[in-house]
């Protein structure tokens, strides 16, 4: 047959197919194989089995959204045993489908296209809802051929199924050429509907997520605001110390979970000075040694207030050390080299070049030249000489 179409069941969970193939594989055991077709059906049983299973840990683990999608896709596609797949999801203002995740090596080609509703294969099933097999794309009306054209491929079997969220379609899975030059099977239908099922769940949670992480960040930036103002020489300072400090995170190759608590940091790095008394604070001159002596206890006061936040403690180093230095010149404990935690380090370059850069009642702003070679002269006494050479790159290749 050139198309095969499947309405929806009820979806199933991962832990059923699983289960499936664990008794297939039981039973073909305790038969057991003799001929070497069965032998070959068995080694492939448990090939699924063990794609399965990893595939639902991957799905119900703790990664980042972004690697949790592309690593399920690539063992969802070595499961269907097909060359390549993709995760397409609908923009919600466009109403179209976008390439988040697209196997192979024509990746950045094929993410420069979107899809109409009902435009191609892909279209089809997110349209219509329907899960859907393609044993000879090419002669199929619904194909969408700018894709092949443009990347120099050639789909020939598609198999396609709607990924939804409460009955709503938000994208679809698609793998594409079955390997060996078979056809994709009812069998991979069922069991790419399984996936897409529990793709749909994660990215759900993932959502979820993502507006509660915003939700608290918004939170902690009001808080900050708050704080800022009663600082009148400081507006805007926490926006820009958190732009500063996640450009050089961005140059550092920090991971996401890495970068989160940095721009949670730089965002509460001065909350401690809610404890700080309003004559310091809004003094227009430059502090006396006791004035001094009381902000600096700023530090220890924010890590003390995060550190009733369970939830918030890789944060507490960024509050507490943002002030030492290199030399061990800093405080609040004389801290040295390695021994000055890394998201200290970077929220330190990001606040020194903010308040050097920034208007006092008892001084004018330096330049940004003349702040970048007060930052090259304390490179390794107050400052991590890679740390600032990452800061001034960041802002010469206008990633600031």
């Amino acid at each position: 047959m050139a198309t095969g179409e499947r309405t929806s069941k009820k979806p199933r969970d991962l832990r059923d197919e699983i289960s499936d193939y664990g008794k297939k594989l039981s039973e073909m055991s305790r038969r057991g194989v003799r001929q070497e077709g069965e032998i070959r059906d068995w080694e492939k049983t448990l090939s699924k089995l063990v794609k399965l299973t990893e595939l639902s840990r991957i799905l119900n683990s703790t990664l980042e959204p972004s690697t949790v999608k592309r690593r399920a896709m690539e063992a969802a596609t070595e499961l269907m045993e097909a060359e390549v797949g993709s995760l397409l999801l609908i923009d919600e203002e466009t109403n179209q489908l976008y390439f988040d995740v697209a196997l192979g090596d024509k990746e950045e080609t094929v993410k420069t296209f979107h899809l109409n509703m009902g435009e191609g294969i892909a279209g089809w099933v997110a349209q219509h809802g329907d899960p859907l097999i393609v044993a000879d794309a090419q002669s199929d009306p619904r194909f969408f051929r700018e894709v092949d054209k443009k990347s120099k491929f050639t789909t020939k079997t598609v198999i396609c199924v709607p990924v939804k969220v409460k009955e709503k379609t938000i994208g679809v899975l698609e793998a594409i050429n079955k390997l060996d030059r078979g056809t994709f099977t009812e069998e991979d239908l069922t069991l790419f509907q399984s996936l897409a099922d529990q793709v749909a769940v994660a990215l759900d949670n993932a959502r979820l997520m993502a507006e509660i992480e915003e939700l608290f960040f918004q939170t902690a930036s009001s808080l900050a605001d708050a704080i800022e103002k009663r600082d009148p020489y400081t507006g805007g300072h926490t926006r820009r110390v958190t732009e500063y400090s996640l450009a050089i995170g961005t140059k550092l190759d920090l991971d996401p979970t890495e970068m989160r608590w940095l721009k949670l940091a730089a965002v509460l790095h001065d909350i401690g000075k809610i404890g700080v008394e309003d004559q310091i604070l809004r003094k227009p001159d430059k502090l006396d040694d006791e004035e001094y002596n009381q902000m600096k206890q700023h530090t220890l006061m924010g890590a003390e207030i995060i550190a009733h936040i369970k939830q918030l403690h890789e944060i507490i180093p960024g509050l507490k050390y943002h002030h030492e230095k290199i030399d061990g010149k800093g405080y609040p404990e004389g801290l040295v080299e390695e021994n000055i935690p890394l998201i200290a380090k970077i929220v330190a370059v990001a606040d020194t070049f903010d308040a050097m850069t920034s208007d006092r009642p008892y001084r004018k702003a330096l330049s940004t030249e003349e702040a970048f070679e007060e930052l090259r002269r304390c490179s390794g006494t107050q400052f991590d000489k890679a740390l600032v050479d990452a800061f001034i790159k960041a802002f010469e290749t206008g990633k600031i």
